[in-house]
């Protein structure tokens, strides 16, 4: 197994040079997970200005499926540069705008016509899904769950759950929006058990139809299949046939926010196949374009057509670059079979996880589809209680010794993994190491700390 270079203490002079400067010019309210910077990446493995290597578990945040600086992509960035940057679809058209929309059509679930548009980030993707929603349906209201992390633009946000630090002091939100329970089985919102239960939370989504508002000023169910900020938290075989069939009932669009979940991370190219769901409208973004800016909305032909014309639109919504660079995303994929990979990765993590669980304490629960797996950590298995601290000591371990990741969930206490999908099994196993290290290390400080009777 290889060796990361290690050439300077962490963070070395130039990153803490670098962080000086940062302090100065970028405003405080940008979170940084690490003290980090950046000054190259190839594949799963990155090298920050100071030349330490580190593992990557976190893939510009789910971005980078295919890894950074693949060949391939850089190449269709160069010889896309050589025609035309940009030049705005609305003025003049370009073949990839088409050709990409047309392999979404192909690739996403549903044997119906389909069109699509693009946008620049997820949030405003989502933001275009309701525009489409409510000019299709002429209804206003929009459903969306507990634990849903959708953006951070005023609908989006007003989507969000999590309030701090996303939505703290930034009201009065848009209207018009509801929340119903998600089926967080680990910590059950309606304190019952799976499958005793039999999935009463998805039956949530009917009684709030028949209590609090009325179907037919509900224009669309907006979900993430797994939920990715709020913990990466799997819901049981029912739950979503329950909610789309209930969806159907009314006349409300289900649209399904893959902007985490898509291209392969689950180890199909969208989670909603997991169900073999067929979402009205697709939300797409991250993973679609290996981190050039590009979103997508994909849908029913007759929900994207809704909007008079002009009404959807954007001066670099799909941009040449990124559309050239999407293109061979997916070709990459598919033919390096990195949907059969994302498995591989995947249960080789869960496997792993599962035995420290065995070990630590301090791992409440493991969960995952795919190469989308993470562990919540916890105080206590009995009462559950968020080990947050505990959490920000194991990831702050890890980067010291050459591994990214990244936490989750509306405590921040759950560790999610989100490596490229080209990661060798050695780059793999090494990660996998220095995190259990890490466990190993905040686990023994803290019966220490208890033992000895020293706060924690």
């Amino acid at each position: 197994m290889r060796e990361l270079r290690r050439v300077t203490d962490i963070p070395g002079p130039q990153s803490r040079a670098l962080l000086a400067r940062r302090q100065q010019a970028v405003s405080k309210a940008i979170f940084n997970e690490t003290p980090l910077f950046i000054a190259k990446g190839r594949g799963a493995v990155v090298e920050d200005v100071d030349g330490n290597e580190y593992v990557d578990f976190v893939g510009g945040v789910g971005a980078l499926n295919v890894g950074h600086a693949s060949a391939e992509i850089i190449d269709a960035i160069r010889e896309q540069s050589d025609k035309f940057v940009h030049v705005s679809f609305q003025i003049m058209m370009y073949e990839s705008f088409v050709a990409l929309l047309e392999r979404l059509a192909d690739l996403t679930p549903g044997q119906f016509p389909k069109k699509g548009m693009f946008a620049n980030s997820g949030a405003e993707a989502i933001e275009n899904s309701v525009k489409v929603a409510r000019a299709h349906t002429r209804r206003p209201g929009v459903i969306t769950f507990f634990g849903g992390f959708h953006g951070r633009t005023l609908l989006a946000m007003t989507l969000t759950t999590k309030h701090h630090p996303f939505k703290a002091h930034y009201g009065p939100y848009a209207p018009g929006t509801y929340r119903m329970p998600f089926a967080y089985c680990y910590r059950c919102p309606l304190k019952l058990r799976y499958p005793s239960c039999e999935v009463a939370c998805a039956d949530s989504l009917q009684e709030m139809l028949e209590t609090s508002l009325s179907g037919d000023e509900v224009a669309a169910v907006v979900a993430e299949p797994v939920l990715g900020e709020g913990g990466f938290v799997v819901p049981p075989s029912e739950f979503w046939p329950i909610i789309k069939k209930t969806c159907e009932r009314y006349g409300i669009l289900f649209i399904a926010d893959e902007i985490q979940t898509g291209f392969g991370r689950t180890g199909k190219m969208f989670a909603s196949e997991h169900w073999q769901l067929e979402p009205d409208v697709m939300v797409l973004s991250k993973s679609l374009a290996a981190g050039v800016p590009l979103s997508a909305v994909v849908g029913r032909a007759e929900v994207l057509d809704a909007p008079e014309v002009g009404g959807l639109g954007g001066t670099f919504g799909g941009s040449p670059l990124g559309c050239a660079v999407a293109l061979k995303v997916i070709e990459q994929i598919e033919r390096d079979k990195l949907l059969d990979r994302s498995q591989t990765i995947g249960n080789r993590i869960r496997a792993r996880f599962l035995e420290m669980k065995e070990r630590f304490p301090l791992i409440g629960d493991v969960r995952g589809l795919g190469a989308m797996i993470a562990m919540e950590l916890v105080r206590d298995p009995d009462t559950k209680e968020p080990a947050t601290t505990e959490t920000d000591a194991v990831l702050k371990a890890c980067y010291e010794n050459g591994l990214l990741l990244l936490s989750a969930g509306l405590q921040g206490n759950v560790i999610r993994c989100l490596t490229p999908l080209v990661i060798s099994d050695d780059e793999l196993g090494l990660g996998l190491d220095i995190l259990e290290r890490a466990i190993a290390q905040v686990s023994g400080a803290r019966a220490t700390a208890q033992v000895s009777g020293v706060a924690e």
